[in-house]
């Protein structure tokens, strides 16, 4: 595949690491991988609203990564939410492609992706890859829903194919927008092994650990995530496996105050660790390194980030069997399911677990590598013939 570098012109839009998220390290790792078997060029978005309504305004631009693009790729950090010739210069950038890739996780991008859709009219085809098929924030009102709906529909239009990253979402995306299942791709998301392991010891002194076992979630708090189940099990232990186990509860809290609630008034408080802000990357080894389970006890999904970390790390994972992470997550060897919000369920995989004290190793088609291969083949499929 390799031979056919240069083949392709291809342009994807995403996020910048101004608004660092995990669609930001996606659209990077993405990028770094396609650039092996493609020209890769990346256009960017500066502002993608109002600072302030983002609700980690206090760390945009504070550059809390290391990571960054190739040096072979080309990158314009152009668009901005409120700006219309940021539009344009994004458009005329992405239309030097021979494919323009959209990353879609939210509709408050929608306009932007909507102009540059409309500039490029018959020019060059428009793959949409989708993180969320519905924002679970949008959702919940009626303006935004609406709004979601009509410039997704338009900006669908534009597009000759969809990728997701499981048979879940495939299905979801297609009875959602009434989209032909024929024109959704699955691709996998690829694994983040972008970070250093540590040893466990060092890590453990580092975070100030004494307990024999360390139980971690991590990620930003919401509702959905399933937190408040995830205390409730631990609380339920055996006394003596509580005593010398560590729950390690590591992320930003946006809409979910309960969990911060209810971390105070739990029982075994004294075991419990609640590390309530943004972590940066030269952090994230220490909590990966130091964990013996990472939990997703999610209510609902499409995938986790968190748990491409984890399995880059061959950490057993206890996860929720809800929507796309199952599949995500079921050529992991390392990988426990229990029923979401089932917290008997849950407390029972916890101490299987930590019985059993294994490590495994990441599937291999979840490299980097593999995902390129599979997207190189779908541009294939659309990209004008030379």
């Amino acid at each position: 595949m390799k031979g056919d570098f240069g083949k392709y012109s291809v342009v994807i839009i995403g996020p910048s690491q101004r608004f660092l998220s995990g669609i930001s390290y996606f659209t990077l790792m993405l990028s770094n991988a396609l650039a092996n078997y493609a020209n890769v060029s990346v256009v960017l978005f500066r502002n993608m609203l109002p600072k302030h309504l983002f609700p980690g305004w206090k760390r945009v631009g504070k550059g809390l990564t290391q990571y960054c693009y190739r040096g072979d790729i080309q990158t314009r950090e152009v668009l901005d939410w409120y700006n219309p010739v940021t539009w344009v210069q994004g458009s005329k950038f992405a239309g030097k492609g021979d494919v323009i890739i959209f990353q879609w996780w939210t509709s408050s991008v929608a306009h932007m992706y909507l102009a540059i859709a409309l500039l490029n009219i018959g020019r060059k085809p428009i793959i949409i890859e989708f993180h969320e098929i519905v924002d679970p924030l949008e959702s919940g009102f009626i303006l935004l829903r609406l709004y979601s709906r009509i410039t997704g529909t338009l900006i669908r239009k534009f597009s000759k194919g969809y990728v997701v990253h499981s048979d879940a979402d495939r299905m979801l995306i297609s009875s959602h927008y009434g989209i032909d299942t024929t024109k959704v791709r699955v691709i996998p998301h690829g694994i983040y092994d972008q970070y250093r392991i540590l040893d466990k010891n060092d890590a453990k002194k580092h975070l100030e650990i004494q307990e024999s076992n360390v139980i971690l979630f991590f990620g930003l708090l919401r509702p959905y995530k399933g937190v408040k189940f995830l205390i409730e099990a631990f609380e339920q232990l055996p006394s003596d496996l509580v005593n010398v186990t560590r729950l390690l509860i590591v992320g930003e809290a946006w809409e979910d105050q309960e969990t911060y609630d209810r971390v105070k008034i739990s029982p075994r408080i004294s075991n419990i660790t609640l590390i309530n802000r943004y972590v940066g990357d030269d952090e994230v080894p220490y909590f990966f390194s130091v964990a013996d389970i990472l939990v997703i006890p999610y209510t609902r999904a499409s995938q986790s980030g968190v748990a491409h970390i984890g399995m880059a790390y061959g950490i057993p994972i206890v996860a929720s069997r809800v929507g796309g992470l199952e599949e995500g997550l079921g050529k992991y060897k390392g990988t426990r399911f229990v029923k979401p919000e089932n917290t008997i369920e849950l407390t029972k995989a916890l101490e299987l677990t930590l019985s059993e004290r294994e490590e495994y190793d990441p599937p291999e088609e979840l490299r980097w590598e593999r995902i390129a291969e599979q997207w190189i083949s779908l541009i294939d499929e659309v990209a004008p013939k030379r």
